[in-house]
């Protein structure tokens, strides 16, 4: 996938104020949502959407969809009104939100690994804004 230098920059711009205002604070006023990240049962994936670094419960993968499909809702009308695509969307956005992660919680290195954060900044793709 080719990622937008323009899309990365504008996306990366308007995230914090937005997509993760959005998204992030409504999902961290959800408990189960809170104890299932904290228990690294789901973790924030380089596509801007949540993953599972262990197989899931149906409970844990109903939560996680569900929470995906408020993610994609958003990317879809921020990327129509940046000129982007989802994807270059989704992928700014899962830079910015592997970027807001806490020590102990779960997300995707570049290379598809599935790692825990530490006090150190997590590993993100070279194109990330």
């Amino acid at each position: 996938m080719q990622h937008k230098p323009v899309a990365l920059l504008a996306g990366a711009a308007v995230l914090s104020a937005l997509v993760l205002s959005a998204p992030v604070s409504a999902q961290q006023r959800d408990p189960a949502y809170a104890a299932a990240r904290a228990a690294g049962q789901v973790g924030e994936k380089t596509d801007g959407f949540l993953g599972y670094p262990v197989p899931p419960s149906a409970e844990i993968r109903k939560l996680a969809e569900d929470i995906n499909i408020k993610r994609r809702d958003v990317y879809a009308q921020k990327a129509a009104a940046q000129k982007a695509t989802i994807d270059d969307y989704g992928f700014t956005s899962g830079c910015q939100l592997i970027l807001a992660t806490v020590p102990g919680e779960k997300y995707q290195a570049p290379d598809g690994s599935w790692r825990t954060r530490t006090g150190e900044p997590p590993l993100r793709d070279n194109k990330c804004p």
